[in-house]
């Protein structure tokens, strides 16, 4: 097991040329070090009457711009904790969320309200909470730049060309399917030039050729525009869709998942994923759950740190003991000793 240490490039171009051949579409400023997106020791903690729940319990994540992740995790595990602190509708009890430079725990009413209309974007699962109704899709996009007091000047018909709802654009929102809906809604959080994009469940509520439209959506936006893009899922099949897939469980950032393409001799392509246990910076390791089982681990374990490992052993299981090196010369392993029967050296 092995923590993960990443390092994307950040470098690229100013602009992306919008996929109408129009404007250009700007490419939001990157964060002050090399990460958009640094957790750090995030803790929440909610009150419910005398009882205190858990939901953060120190988790630790960093996302570097551009890049397109998805978060995973069970009902409870924390995840939708981590997209409101993201998203700027909660805030940490404990720890550190900085997201473009900026420190979400120190953020005053009004800097929190600013920072919503232009530092993140949000998708949620339930389209009525994306769009309003009874204005059209130009319209609903048109509606965050004028309450940010933005010129619109074109912008809302790159965007809806970007997701590919141009021939939509006069429609009202209730009278658009549900991927239909949710295109529309992707480009209305795309109208203030996030630096990050957060997807809650997106096609949670779409069939399986749907989801993949709008999934697609989410990919060519991110390549072509450079935002950087967060999704929340429980569904596998958009969890390998993405380059990184990191999974929460009890609060804290378990393990991490990394796909690249792997081609072969015959220049044959497959698809490689390598799981990775996270270690945080107190030392702390979360094994999976599966491992744990299997081995009867709990509680109390023996650890040993062997020449280039470390090795973790039930509490009632004796580690073998370590091996005797050999020297290559001989069989005795003493390296002054020869090849000859009576240990003399060779000639």
């Amino acid at each position: 097991m092995t923590a993960l240490s990443e390092q994307r490039s950040t470098d690229r171009p100013a602009e992306r040329a919008a996929p109408s051949g129009g404007r250009p579409l700007a490419i939001p400023p990157a964060a002050h070090g090399s990460e958009l997106v640094l957790c750090d020791n995030l803790v929440r903690i909610f009150k419910v009457a005398d009882l205190e729940v858990v939901a953060l319990q120190g988790l630790d994540l960093q996302v570097d711009p551009g890049e397109m992740i998805a978060i995973v995790g069970a009902s409870g595990s924390g995840k939708s904790t981590l997209l409101n602190i993201l998203g700027g509708l909660d805030a940490p009890t404990a720890g550190r969320a900085v997201v473009a430079g900026r420190d979400l725990g120190r953020l005053s009413g009004r800097e929190r309200a600013r920072y919503r209309r232009r530092t993140v974007g949000m998708v949620w699962q339930q389209t009525a909470r994306n769009l309003l109704p009874y204005l059209t899709a130009a319209e609903n996009v048109a509606l965050p730049m004028a309450l940010d007091g933005r010129a619109e000047g074109g912008r809302v018909d790159d965007l809806l060309g970007l997701v590919g709802m141009t021939h939509r654009s006069k429609a009202r929102a209730d009278r658009l399917s549900g991927g239909e809906q949710q295109r529309v809604a992707i480009a209305v959080a795309l109208a203030n030039e996030p630096a990050l994009l957060l997807a809650d469940e997106p096609t949670g509520e779409l069939d399986t050729a749907t989801s993949a439209e709008v999934f697609e959506v989410l990919r060519r936006l991110n390549r072509e525009t450079g935002t950087t893009v967060l999704i929340v899922t429980h569904d596998p099949g958009v969890a390998e869709q993405v380059e990184r897939t990191v999974a929460i469980r009890d609060g804290r950032t378990s393990s991490v998942t990394l796909r690249r393409v792997q081609w072969s001799e015959n220049g044959d392509q497959r698809l490689v994923a390598e799981e990775f246990a996270v270690l945080d910076r107190a030392g702390r390791l979360q094994l999976p759950r599966s491992h744990l089982e299997a081995l009867g681990l709990a509680h109390r374990v023996r650890v040993r740190l062997e020449r280039d490992h470390v090795s973790i052993w039930p509490e009632f299981a004796r580690p073998p003991e370590p091996a005797v090196e050999k020297h290559p010369g001989n069989a005795t392993g003493d390296p002054e000793a020869g090849d000859e029967p009576n240990g003399g050296s060779r000639p």
